[in-house]
């Protein structure tokens, strides 16, 4: 029993720490985003700002544009989301019920895609966005975020599709209902939570998206929130370090909120997966 105590007690200090690892970047960043000059040039800093202000939230709204940006991001995002999920959900449902030789190779290559790095795929897509004349436009960022929110979109909700019951599309098959209406009117409505968890994590992914958006949008109207904060960062390298904190606490609390909305959903999601029926 001691020991178990003892292993128990190890455990949750061992969380604990993670957790306080894990929560010391954004501690710090609220902490800088209301302090004054004076404190953050100090050299014996604070948690507790002493004298907290709003100046630098008023002057990162007065040097960048980060209502627009944050517009940009906010389309992007939606679009990138919407069009993933409408194209992942009925892939996802014939990767899950058709398990063949064609079906497991594609689920093979989602996992592998999640490997590929950025820079690995940036030319291509550069190359392609180019030939369609979507370079340094919202729609071309949306379609880069589209192809790379679709592996983790598909599987996702192949592990939402693989928990539901097959004898209640079955039944929808003897009533008459062919595959297509078997899917939106009997699977879909079941998938909801699944496909609602699915475009959340896809808006959360495209909304914190910096590299793609860097690359493909060069006028200043057009770009994202992400390249936006790089702005506040001087040609030598010397932060505007107070605007720079409460542009990026902004930017981060949408992130924030949806994922402590959709973390269970996605959890269940993962181990829906992994149950075989």
């Amino acid at each position: 029993m001691r020991t178990r105590t003892a292993a128990r007690i190890g455990q949750y200090a061992a969380l604990l720490a993670y957790l306080l690892f894990l929560a010391f970047p954004f501690l710090w960043l609220v902490s800088t985003a209301f302090k004054p000059p004076q404190e953050l040039g100090s050299l014996h800093p604070t948690w507790i700002p002493e004298n907290p202000t709003l100046a630098n939230f008023r002057q990162a709204f007065d040097e960048q544009p980060l209502l627009r940006a944050a517009l940009n991001s906010l389309l992007a995002a939606a679009a990138a989301a919407v069009v993933a999920v409408l194209i992942a959900t009925p892939m996802a449902y014939v990767m899950a019920r058709h398990r063949t030789r064609p079906a497991r190779a594609a689920t093979g290559w989602v996992v592998v895609s999640q490997a590929f790095p950025f820079v690995l795929v940036i030319i291509p897509l550069f190359l392609v966005l180019k030939n369609l004349r979507l370079i340094n436009s919202l729609p071309g960022l949306v379609l880069v975020y589209v192809v790379w929110a679709l592996p983790f979109a598909l599987w996702m909700l192949a592990g939402y599709v693989r928990a539901v019951p097959t004898e209640l599309e079955e039944a929808a098959a003897v009533d008459g209902a062919g595959r297509l209406r078997t899917l939106v009117s009997v699977t879909a409505p079941l998938l909801a939570p699944g496909i609602v968890a699915t475009a959340l994590f896809a808006f959360v992914t495209a909304w914190n998206e910096f590299f793609f958006a860097l690359v493909l949008l060069k006028s200043p109207e057009k770009q994202t929130l992400p390249v936006i904060l790089t702005h506040f960062i001087g040609a030598e390298g010397v932060a505007d370090l107070g605007p720079l904190a409460a542009a990026a606490f902004l930017a981060t609390l949408p992130s924030l909120v949806v994922f402590a909305v959709i973390q269970r959903r996605i959890t269940g999601g993962m181990l829906a997966g992994a149950v075989k029926s």
